[in-house]
């Protein structure tokens, strides 16, 4: 049963690095989500700014590492969640790491060569779109990595606090409760590092234009957050099933007790 548990921990824990470093190297893209599922400008006036649905990419797979951490939180605890996320930090920090080390690379002539018109045969630079793509701001990494870690903590506490209030029941509440909450201060932290505290003054957001973007993420994350509810509870099922219900449960009142 051990093994079990230890594979069920590798599992989740690669789902969550996989995710996060994921979420990282593809937030440098914004889409537009009315033009993606073909509706109108949102147009939505939020503290003065009139805005619509452009989001980050990252914002399409971070509620699944929310949700892995209120998984892991279950089974493993806090000392669980806490391991992970000091990994995760190192990983991503790692690999900003590697990618600034390969922009600095001098490109192949032969490699500039056969990438140097776009689809329409306009002229295009590839080791220059190859860096602007893969490197990012100092501010947005560490307003991201802050972020992060403040989510994770404020995810445990919350977590771990509704569990003592509703034991084995209401799975629902604290799950998606504590990811509801933590997502609140991680997109507001974030955009406050990198575009308010962190920005040069010439490209520095106003505080209303923080809070108003701020605003916009999460509505988007509230509402990927509670329709993927029923995964947390398919991953429950799944779990109980391939460790036992027995085991699962005394697993689960052992992580209940953990510290962080």
């Amino acid at each position: 049963m051990g093994n079990k548990k230890q594979n069920l921990f590798i599992i989740l824990g690669a789902i969550f690095l996989t995710n996060a470093i994921l979420a990282e190297l593809i937030g440098v893209k914004i889409f537009s989500l009315e033009e993606t599922l073909g509706w109108l400008p949102a147009n939505l006036n939020i503290f003065g700014y009139t805005l619509d649905f452009n989001l980050t990419a990252g914002v399409m797979i971070w509620p699944v590492v929310f949700i892995t951490t209120d998984i892991i939180n279950e089974y493993f605890g806090k000392a669980g969640v806490r391991k992970i996320s000091f990994i995760a930090v190192g990983c991503i920090m790692y690999a900003f790491l590697m990618i600034w080390l390969v922009t600095k690379l001098s490109p192949a002539a032969f490699w500039l060569e056969v990438n140097n018109t776009d689809a329409e045969g306009n002229p295009f630079n590839m080791n220059f779109a190859f860096n602007k793509i893969y490197t990012q701001g100092l501010g947005i990494i560490v307003g991201s990595i802050i972020a992060f870690l403040i989510g994770q903590i404020l995810d445990v506490i919350i977590f771990q606090r509704l569990r003592k209030i509703t034991g084995e029941k209401m799975i629902w509440l604290r799950a998606t409760g504590s990811t509801l909450i933590s997502q609140l201060i991680d997109s507001f932290v974030v955009l406050a590092i990198a575009f308010y505290i962190l920005a040069p003054a010439e490209s520095r957001w106003d505080f209303s234009q923080v809070m108003s973007v701020g605003s916009l993420n999460y509505i988007y994350k509230f509402i990927v957050a509670i329709a993927l509810t029923p995964l947390i509870y398919l991953g429950h099922f799944l779990i109980d099933r391939y460790l036992g219900k027995e085991e699962a449960d005394k697993i689960k009142e052992e992580a209940s007790q953990s510290g962080f």
